[in-house]
């Protein structure tokens, strides 16, 4: 192999590796989603656990899906769901660069994303 080979496997294999994975590069895990309620105020709880009160945004696993509960004083609860699936895009641009992209992707779980970047609560009073 001659020094000027070398360095082209030195250049290439790097940008092998680099021209794939779109989904973790663009991405991510996570997904930011908006939370309002109408009034505004309400405590927010993702999946049992409080994050805080409208408006509010918060930046969810998106390889699961997501309850989402609000809940005021003198107002009856509010609950949703969001869901989680694969993203056909990122599965298909992966695909079309090779094997090294599908399986960072698949092993990370950046392919998912949510079904809903905004959530909105109108509270009842009760």
């Amino acid at each position: 192999m001659t020094l000027r080979n070398a360095g082209m496997l030195a250049v290439m294999i790097p940008l092998l590796f680099l021209s794939g994975c779109f989904a973790t590069v663009f991405k991510g895990r996570n997904s930011s989603v908006e939370m309002t309620s109408v009034p505004d105020g309400a405590t927010v709880y993702v999946d049992g656990a409080m994050v805080g009160q409208t408006p509010i945004k918060a930046r969810l696993k998106s390889s699961t899906s997501h309850t989402i509960e609000f809940k005021k004083d003198g107002y009856k609860p509010v609950t949703k769901q969001i869901s989680s699936g694969i993203g056909p895009g990122w599965v298909i641009l992966d695909v079309a660069f090779g094997l090294v992209p599908v399986v960072v992707d698949a092993a990370t779980g950046s392919w998912y994303s949510l079904d809903d970047d905004h959530v909105k609560a109108v509270l009842e009073k009760q």
